[in-house]
């Protein structure tokens, strides 16, 4: 049972209005706050999108950001992609993420503050947890705010860590695309090269590979991506040569910005397909892949199904609203057919795909 943060802590997490307007990834955010506790050295930035739908949700992500600028651009853009990944999927939920610079450890008095931080924005923001974070630092996160999901659960019960839905989610619309520009229901033997083979990456691998698929695989943990290499018969290169791979389908699953317009040129596949978030560095850059012919599925359609796990968890204890695992999973497949949906929009259109999905999206968080 959660509780809310007493005012002591208060007085020493500061949260002040960050001016974000002019910077990278802004668009008419509600709100952007820069949260500094000097008791723990807790610097963190929460961007909230729009509450249209709903309370922004969106997982927090600790990372060593180059710089507070840096940090703000990537909190901008993940933000605005929740929204629209939220939207699509037909969430009660509005679009926020948090950035935690990692210029500090990750002790729990910090993980506490971020609670306090969460906490003191009144239920605008639901957090839960993304790269850098954990279901168990979520249970730190949940002394201090109730505004929290992704905690651990018990087998066969809703919510817990999202990684396993996001898979689930990538591995349906990887397929949907894949039946949509390959005309075929199989992954049985097409080439997949798979760039990031962590939580989710490495999950989809897996699952990927029990199908019969000829895994070509990268991480930037050469160890880790060597054991699962060897685990499940795939090919390992190195990560700056993972997307020249001459493949059926390329994988992205690590951070963003990978698709640009040199990397777009190298790319020799039909099929454009994971579950990392900010793919496309440019706007213009959906079209390239278009102009060749590439069918790409937008990141944030294709990546719900974490995001999905987590809402049906906290409105399952915010207002009661149960659903069962198999209604949750039922969820998470549906984000097939809806990408193929939008890949026949975009055919008749002639627009690309990430253009179909952004117009979409927009028109239900009414921008």
């Amino acid at each position: 049972m959660t509780v809310a943060a007493p005012a002591a802590r208060f007085a020493t997490v500061q949260l002040a209005a960050l001016d974000a307007a002019g910077a990278p990834g802004f668009d008419a955010h509600e709100r952007v706050a820069l949260v500094k506790d000097a008791a723990t050295g807790l610097h963190a930035i929460v961007a909230i999108h729009s509450t249209h739908l709903g309370p922004a949700a969106g997982g927090v992500r600790r990372w060593a950001y180059a710089s507070e600028a840096a940090a703000l651009t990537d909190s901008l853009r993940l933000s605005r992609g929740m929204s629209y990944k939220n939207a699509m999927a037909g969430l009660k939920a509005g679009g926020g993420k948090a950035v935690v610079i990692a210029d500090a450890p990750k002790t729990a008095a910090l993980l506490e503050a971020f609670g306090d931080a969460v906490a003191a924005l009144g239920g605008r923001y639901l957090t839960a947890e993304d790269v850098g974070m954990s279901d168990a630092d979520m249970v730190v996160v949940s002394r201090r705010t109730s505004h929290v999901a992704g905690l651990p659960v018990a087998a066969g019960e809703v919510g817990g860590n999202p990684g396993p839905f996001t898979a689930r989610g990538a591995l349906a619309g990887l397929k949907a695309a894949v039946r949509y520009k390959l005309g075929t229901d199989r992954v049985a033997g097409l080439h997949i090269a798979i760039q990031g083979v962590g939580s989710v990456g490495g999950a989809l691998a897996r699952a990927l590979a029990a199908e019969g698929a000829r895994l070509t695989i990268a991480d930037v943990d050469p160890a880790r991506a060597a054991a699962l290499a060897a685990e499940l018969g795939a090919t390992k290169v190195d990560v700056a040569a993972i997307m020249a791979v001459k493949a059926d389908v390329f994988s992205p699953n690590a951070l963003g910005a990978i698709l640009d317009q040199h990397s777009i040129a190298a790319l020799d596949v039909a099929v454009v397909a994971g579950a990392a978030n900010n793919q496309l560095a440019t706007p213009e850059d959906g079209a390239r892949l278009a102009a060749r012919g590439i069918l790409y599925a937008p990141d944030y359609v294709i990546n719900a199904g974490g995001i999905i796990s987590v809402v049906a968890e906290y409105l399952a204890k915010t207002e009661g609203h149960k659903v069962t695992l198999a209604e949750v999973n039922a969820q998470v497949d549906a984000i097939g057919p809806r990408l193929a949906t939008l890949f026949a929009e975009a055919d008749s259109s002639g627009l690309a795909t990430d253009v179909v999905a952004d117009r979409t999206a927009q028109a239900l968080i009414g921008r």
